[in-house]
């Protein structure tokens, strides 16, 4: 079997968006050598809808945080919600981005890295509101995806049991933070490479590490 990096993440998660340059440049590298899955986990699944408000004093100095530590920046217009909670009309659920990338994967299985990474842009940079399904129609434009049939299968049930089918499978590989990133080297062969935010290089060092063991991964000539 081709090792595969399983990529688990959240699009709500701002760590997630930290991370997303770096697991963006580790699939460019080794794109032709190891296949690529991403995970939805479900961060938030409110029973009830909860409003930003409720998580917002939380954010309002965790980003900061997230800034420093990836170089990454948050958008004015996501920015603009997380500091004025009680005027913001959003109520943070992972399940509609969830589908949407599930739905994503039918018609390019191999981008899912990138797809994962423009819903978290659109999100924390654009102020996108990933529950609203006029959120997407940028991406479908930009993937050429047909629009009828996007929308059709992002309210239909069998997309939604599709994504919390993946939900269900991250609970099972008892993640509890996210990013994280696993490499499969055989049928029962598993390693974690990162439970959290992790930089580029020390991410490179984990697969290597893990490879060498095995078929050394040879660099692909168009890369150097």
């Amino acid at each position: 079997m081709t090792p595969t990096i399983y990529y688990c993440y959240d699009a709500y998660c701002g760590w997630c968006y930290g991370f997303s340059p770096v697991i963006r440049r580790i699939f460019e590298e080794y794109r032709h050598s190891l296949a690529f899955e991403v995970l939805s986990g479900g961060m938030i699944l409110p029973e009830e809808p909860q409003p930003i408000g409720v998580m917002a004093p939380y954010i309002q100095q965790a980003y900061k945080t997230v800034e420093e530590r990836t170089g990454i920046r948050f958008g004015d217009d996501w920015l603009w919600h997380i500091f004025h909670p009680e005027e913001s009309d959003w109520y943070p659920n992972s399940e509609k981005p969830a589908i949407a990338l599930c739905i994503f994967k039918e018609y390019y299985p191999d981008l899912a890295i990138l797809f994962a990474g423009e819903l978290q842009y659109a999100l924390h940079y654009e102020g996108r509101d990933l529950v609203d399904d006029e959120a997407y129609r940028h991406l479908l434009e930009k993937y050429k995806i047909p629009e009828k049939e996007f929308y059709g299968k992002l309210h239909h049930p069998a997309y939604k049991e599709k994504a919390y089918d993946e939900f269900a499978l991250v609970r099972q590989l008892k993640i509890t933070g996210f990013p994280t990133v696993f490499l499969q080297v055989s049928e029962s062969k598993f390693q974690l490479l990162t439970q959290g935010y992790t930089d580029y290089r020390t991410l490179k060092e984990g697969i290597e590490k893990v490879l060498e063991n095995g078929e050394k991964i040879k660099d692909d000539p168009a890369l150097q």
